[in-house]
């Protein structure tokens, strides 16, 4: 149980027998004033997906940093695994077009890897071979799956991705998409994700969470799908998500990521049987 929440607190870190990587309890940010987030209640457990929609302006990269430690909340408390790796792939990353990057200078800009390891992670995300690549001659596709295996480095528990598939065609998304669930399928790591791509999030999420400064819905893509709140904010966007993105699992895992059978599974998500 975590404590109660006090201003600007930052609550207990979970024992190692707690499940949860991480989890926010009555988190509010203020910012000149007006709130950001209000009365945030999240937990984030392992192996799952959990998707963040919303408009723009609700929060959403605000939330994300809380989960990172980068935004302290004003009020609430949140707690993190100890010792938890956190791989994050920001919602923009301006690099000077006029400075010389290779992928491989960008990959080991903060810490030294060996080349079979950024090789490695750069085969994962489908560009192992723009190794030796200058930055400035990638598509946006490319872009973003080198800040993705940039992120796989740290090997991380919970992997956090702001909009991911920015500057992406539609056909790109929908690849990236699946290399994200494999990802998360061959490491059995948390992914957490912001997005505005309705028609896939529903294929992508094992769990959705709908944020305008508050909580408006949360649950597995099925429930979000029909809540009133959910099509009151996107309208005519969200009408038949579901009838063409219906979320089954091909596989079944427990909150350790580890696999398991159907009837073992915790995640709340419906399953192929």
């Amino acid at each position: 149980m975590l404590d109660k929440p006090q201003r600007g607190a930052l609550a207990r870190p979970p024992t190692d027998g707690d499940v949860s990587l991480a989890a926010l309890q009555d988190v509010e940010v203020r910012r000149g004033g007006r709130a950001i987030l209000s009365h945030i209640d999240l937990t984030i457990e392992a192996g799952e997906i959990l998707t963040v929609i919303g408009p723009n302006g609700g929060g959403k990269t605000t939330l994300l940093k809380v989960v990172l430690g980068l935004i302290k909340p004003d009020t609430g408390s949140v707690a993190i695994r100890p010792g938890l790796r956190l791989g994050y792939v920001p919602q923009r990353l301006q690099l000077d077009p006029t400075l010389p990057m290779t992928v491989r200078r960008l990959m080991t800009l903060t810490r030294r890897h060996r080349d079979a390891d950024l090789i490695e992670a750069l085969a994962e995300t489908g560009v192992g071979h723009l190794l030796d690549a200058d930055v400035t001659t990638l598509s946006g596709g490319e872009f973003q799956r080198l800040l993705i295996a940039r992120a796989l480095l740290v090997r991380p528990e919970l992997l956090v991705l702001d909009e991911p598939v920015q500057g992406v065609d539609f056909s790109g998304e929908l690849a990236l998409y699946e290399r994200i669930a494999e990802i998360r399928r061959r490491h059995g790591c948390a992914v957490l994700l912001v997005s505005h791509d309705l028609h896939v999030v529903m294929a992508a999420a094992d769990r959705v969470l709908c944020l305008n400064g508050h909580v408006c819905c949360a649950g597995v893509p099925s429930e979000v799908a029909v809540a009133p709140e959910y099509h009151r904010l996107f309208g005519p966007r969200a009408a038949g998500t579901v009838a063409i993105y219906k979320h089954h699992h091909d596989h079944t895992h427990n909150l350790h990521g580890e696999v398991v059978s159907a009837d073992q599974c915790t995640c709340g998500a419906p399953h192929k049987g």
